[in-house]
């Protein structure tokens, strides 16, 4: 909800974090928040096993280049994202379209009715299910580079702890602090993304096209930190998950 926003003057802006909770329940109720729920659940174990399956095999393949481990491991976690991306990019067109809509959640069409919806007006390519493609390619690839080449990195440099309780802090921590420092990086890449796949300012009309270009406009007209909207959700999301 924070990444559509398009400043102060927007009708729908929410002041904080806690002003968007508030109004969600106001206007929506509690059901609001679980807007949208089905997609990712449907997309999640797909997502999971293509992200770590395709992350082990370029790693196998970047070991027959001479490279050091530290940008092996980036690079494999790029191109785990990018392929990751090309399965989950569909699930998002549908759970964004459901949870930019501000009906009440029992108003809703479901999730396979708003994909049949999806695909009848702009079918499955760029303009249907598969809107915002670039953006997601940039948001699950720079992810997943930053992530496992911080991650693997910093678990071979930390000291194993033989306690176990230790250990599983260990791991969590370097864990967290890898979710937040990509959430970090890539969230221009998301807000992008979630411009090209919600609501356009004017019905009709498309304004947030590409994934670059849609990063200009926002910098042009609403500043830097405009890019960065909806930065402590992602974290408190991402950085635990």
């Amino acid at each position: 909800r924070f990444q559509i926003q398009r400043g102060k003057t927007d009708p729908t802006s929410y002041k904080s974090l806690g002003d968007c909770f508030k109004t969600i329940f106001q206007r929506e109720g509690l059901l609001g928040f679980y807007k949208g729920i089905l997609p990712p659940i449907l997309a999640e174990t797909p997502k999971r096993a293509v992200k770590f399956f395709t992350f082990e095999q370029y790693k196998k393949l970047l070991g027959f280049v001479s490279l050091p481990p530290g940008l092996a491991f980036a690079i494999a976690g790029l191109g785990s994202g990018l392929t990751e991306a090309v399965v989950v990019n569909p699930f998002e067109v549908v759970k964004v379209t459901l949870q930019t809509n501000q009906n009440a959640f029992t108003e809703q069409p479901s999730s396979f009715v708003q994909a049949q919806q999806i695909i009848k007006t702009g079918g499955l390519g760029s303009q249907g299910l598969n809107k915002g493609l670039t953006a997601t390619l940039g948001r699950h690839g720079v992810f997943n580079m930053v992530y496992f080449g911080f991650y693997f990195n910093v678990k071979n440099i930390l000291p194993v702890n033989k306690d176990p309780n230790l250990e599983f802090l260990r791991k969590f921590g370097i864990g967290l602090v890898s979710g937040t420092i990509a959430s970090i990086i890539n969230i221009p890449f998301d807000v992008a993304k979630s411009r090209i796949q919600g609501p356009q300012p004017v019905p009709g009309e498309i304004k947030y096209r590409t994934c670059f270009k849609t990063m200009a406009t926002v910098y042009k007209e609403e500043g830097f930190l405009a890019l960065y909207k909806g930065l402590l959700p992602k974290i408190m999301r991402l950085g635990p998950g």
